[in-house]
């Protein structure tokens, strides 16, 4: 059984707990709202911030002078400024837009020319034999690239789970499950109807990402654009195949989309991705062959040595792309709503950003909240291969996953609190279990007797510790 939902009245309601309703979240009851979050899924993160490249992107390529830009940059000096307190990964790999063309190649001195009007001013133009030098295992057909030295590699999900936890910490609250299905605005003040009850607040903010249009349409009438999911698919090679690139291998993007990235992951691996497939379902995440093996193509192109290399996992997102190409943040203040839709595969780096830049929208007439002093700063989980990681600390229980070694400990650790695990891709978020080499073909059983009786839909029926 849910917990009932509080009979307060809220300052801000932020609807949806991706990486952006989180960073948002932890903005808003820093300054000092009173804040709740509104997911309708029964864990955070399950839309389109499940799937991402987790690129701590500098901005160099984004549109000059544009809202996108600005939050991107934000956010990116944001998360320098935290990273360390917080225990959050953040690698400084460095990143070469490389041309494998003649065309490409013409293109790079305009790429070079954005990346310094944008600020990325130690952005250099190398040629052949110092990109190879520097990543000596790429295929000779590179002929040049641009060096972006402050891209970096970060955690997809350690992120948003801190940020939301820190707002935990210093009094916001959340509800999963519940979905907003309605709602009136009166006499200054919200109250929506959800699939658990009422909820009152001030304020609203819509970040509800792949439904952002629809719950606008819902509860203002109207909205000012169009959700157009665009799939993003990835292929995630063999760990032993993190050896063979040291920084991101960008494209030169196209006028649709930032092209296929070659980049190794926190968690010791290189992936591959993603596409951009324009489609209707707002749902449909699902793989196929073809395109998987287009990408595992593609990784070969750049790197011959893939070739040799196993594929250990696949998987696919969905961005929130709209058609227009900049972020949809905009005021309704007649009736205290603020929109944040179309934050599509930027919407990592730039999640904190945003969550400024709203805040400044929201506070633009001061709404009288005074900062926390002090705030509690909690750590998050330490999954990246270069932090110690908890099977090396003692009297943690046992490892699960043997392929990601995955103690007890943290499984359990994940089952508590309000950002409690209620699924296997929840626990997968949480603590990197069934990702490794057997996909959890090894630790299910196992899994499946820790998480009787806490997820919502059991891993096997009828389990019983021990047996």
């Amino acid at each position: 059984m849910r917990e009932p939902l509080p009979d307060e009245t809220f300052d801000v309601a932020i609807v949806g707990g991706g990486v952006v309703g989180c960073a948002m979240a932890r903005r808003f009851t820093l300054e000092g709202a009173r804040v709740v979050l509104l997911e309708k899924a029964s864990d955070i993160l399950d839309g389109a911030s499940k799937a991402n490249s987790a690129i701590l992107h500098t901005g160099f390529d984004a549109p000059p002078g544009s809202l996108e830009l600005a939050c991107i940059q934000a956010g990116y000096r944001e998360y320098l400024d935290i990273h360390e307190t917080m225990g959050l990964p953040l690698e400084r790999t460095g990143a070469y837009v490389v041309a494998w063309t003649e065309e490409q190649e013409a293109a790079l001195p305009d790429i070079l020319q954005k990346a310094h009007d944008n600020g990325v001013a130690d952005s250099v133009l190398v040629d052949a034999a110092t990109l190879r030098a520097a990543e000596p295992q790429l295929s000779s057909q590179a002929r040049a690239a641009i060096h972006i030295p402050g891209e970096s590699l970060i955690d997809p999900w350690s992120a948003p789970y801190a940020y939301l936890q820190q707002a935990l910490d210093n009094g916001a609250q959340v509800f999963v499950d519940c979905e907003v299905t309605g709602g009136v605005f009166a006499d200054g003040e919200w109250t929506l109807e959800t699939s658990r009850g009422e909820i009152k607040t001030r304020s609203v903010v819509n970040c509800a990402g792949l439904y952002g249009d629809l719950l606008d349409r819902k509860l203002l009438g109207d909205a000012g654009f169009t959700i157009a999911p665009r799939k993003g698919q990835f292929v995630v090679f063999d760990k032993a195949a993190s050896t063979l690139a040291d920084a991101i291998i960008l494209p030169v993007p196209s006028a649709r989309t930032k092209g296929i990235v070659l980049f190794r992951t926190v968690f010791g691996n290189l992936a591959v991705g993603p596409t951009a497939e324009d489609q209707q379902s707002r749902t449909d995440a699902s793989t196929d062959r073809e395109m998987l093996q287009s990408l595992i193509d593609a990784g070969i192109e750049m790197i011959p040595a893939l070739a040799d290399m196993p594929v250990t996992a696949t998987y696919a997102g969905l961005r929130p792309a709209c058609e227009f190409k900049e972020y949809r943040i905009s005021e309704t203040p007649d009736r205290n709503w603020i929109t944040v839709g179309a934050i599509r595969s930027t919407g990592l780096s730039a999640a904190l950003g945003v969550a400024q830049h709203v805040f400044g929208l929201y506070n633009r007439v001061d709404m009288g909240h005074q900062p926390i002093e002090n705030p509690s700063i909690p750590q998050a989980s330490r999954l990246a291969e270069r932090f110690p990681r908890d099977w090396q600390e003692p009297v943690h229980g046992e490892i699960i996953c043997h392929c990601e070694l995955v103690t007890r400990r943290e499984i359990e650790a994940a089952l508590q609190g309000p950002l409690a695990a209620r699924s296997l891709a929840g626990l997968k978020r949480r603590t990197r279990a069934t990702m490794g080499r057997c996909q959890g073909f090894y630790c299910s059983a196992r899994l499946a007797e820790i998480t009787d009786g806490h997820f919502e839909i059991p891993l096997a029926p009828e389990v019983k510790d021990g047996t």
